[in-house]
């Protein structure tokens, strides 16, 4: 089997925007890549990523050329055109597309380098994907052989000695402020995924209560109801900062949301 049928197209924090990005996570219905990649004509095995850092198509083909312009097309949803897509998105074949594999998850591709999370979300992502009958013989091959080198590269070397993820690094950076988070009160300013990280991570430390602010209000009520938690609306941000004493801020927008007066 030629390495060349391997591809793998996708965007991540290098490459785009959180506005761009935000585009491809499908939290609406996860379900609708396995849908609709599984009928573009040529793709044989493939398996979806999806993170706030990055979004990913790992497939295979015989037609790699003609299927990668099919998985584009619905991955920007025809939001865009094919080549101002380009602009945001890389695309790995053969050799490339492995070793590429093999830096995710070892973290060695992630914002913060030697994070742990990216291993759990790709053997995630490849559940989902077996579930889906969306894989076979080449990618479950290449994708335990992927599991293998991040374990022996996190066993072997101290990639993880250092290494945290941007909301345990904002935890522990209020640690430092307060020593002692217990009775203390937190705010999330969004519902993503680095919120949720942050609102564990708090919970780890003590912390008394947590609230999530977020422009979608479900989406806080969800986040928070997970933790005991408050929801709150962006509108009431303001009034409630009166009442807390940390705020960690992880929100997609690109401006600022808040200023001082």
């Amino acid at each position: 089997m030629s390495a060349e049928k391997i591809m793998i197209l996708g965007v991540n924090h290098k490459t785009a925007p959180v506005d761009i990005r935000e585009r491809l996570a499908f939290s609406n219905d996860p379900g609708t890549p396995y849908r609709e990649i599984a009928v573009i004509p040529g793709c044989e095995e493939f398996s979806f990523l999806s993170t706030c850092n990055r979004v990913e198509v790992l497939f295979v083909s015989s037609t790699p050329q003609e299927t990668e312009r099919k998985v584009r097309d619905f991955l920007f949803n025809k939001s865009m055109s094919y080549d101002e897509a380009g602009k945001y998105v890389y695309l790995h074949q053969g050799e490339a597309a492995i070793q590429h594999l093999f830096r995710v998850g070892a973290s060695l591709d992630s914002m913060i380098v030697g994070e742990p999370q990216i291993l759990g979300q790709l053997k995630q992502a490849y559940r989902d994907a077996t579930e889906q009958n969306c894989t076979g013989m080449i990618l479950n091959r290449l994708m335990h052989k992927a599991f293998s080198v991040a374990k022996r590269i996190r066993t072997e070397t101290e990639i993880g000695s250092s290494a945290v993820s941007i909301s345990y690094a904002a935890v522990e950076l209020a640690k430092k402020i307060f020593g002692n988070l217990k009775n203390k009160r937190a705010m999330l300013v969004g519902a993503g995924e680095m919120a949720e990280l942050a609102a564990q991570h708090l919970m780890n430390q003590g912390i008394a209560e947590v609230i999530v602010a977020n422009r979608t209000f479900e989406r806080a009520v969800n986040l928070a109801r997970c933790f005991n938690g408050k929801a709150v609306s962006l509108e009431e941000l303001i009034p409630q900062l009166e009442q807390v004493d940390i705020m960690i801020s992880s929100t997609g927008s690109p401006d600022i949301i808040l200023q001082s007066s």
